[in-house]
């Protein structure tokens, strides 16, 4: 993750009744949810389907850039979203793993 980076915690709310159109946009978004974390712009990404939410955390360097990356996506017309500016952001990969002689 760059230093110069900002984190931002992106909650998406799904349509209660999903139109065929948006179904039909699912192949488009899983490729471009992967492009993304292959780019190290989007770090997390996770759905609840009871719910109809969709949580996802983006590594950019301006909300501006967040907003663009966000536009692009096929699904974004469909959903409603709040974007929180994160002030940190761990997971489990990025804690090193302590050595131990033992």
């Amino acid at each position: 993750m760059d230093t110069n980076s900002i984190q931002f915690m992106v909650d998406f709310t799904l349509p209660q009744d999903l139109p065929e159109e948006f179904v039909s946009k699912i192949p488009q978004q899983r490729s471009a949810v992967n492009r993304l974390m292959q780019e190290g712009k989007l770090l997390n990404y996770s759905l609840s389907l009871e719910n109809a939410k969709l949580w996802a955390v983006f590594s950019v360097e301006s909300e501006g850039e967040l907003h663009e990356i966000i536009q692009r996506l096929p699904l974004t017309r469909y959903m409603r979203l709040k974007f929180h500016p994160l002030t940190f952001y761990n997971n489990a990969m990025s804690i090193p793993a302590t050595f131990s002689m033992n």
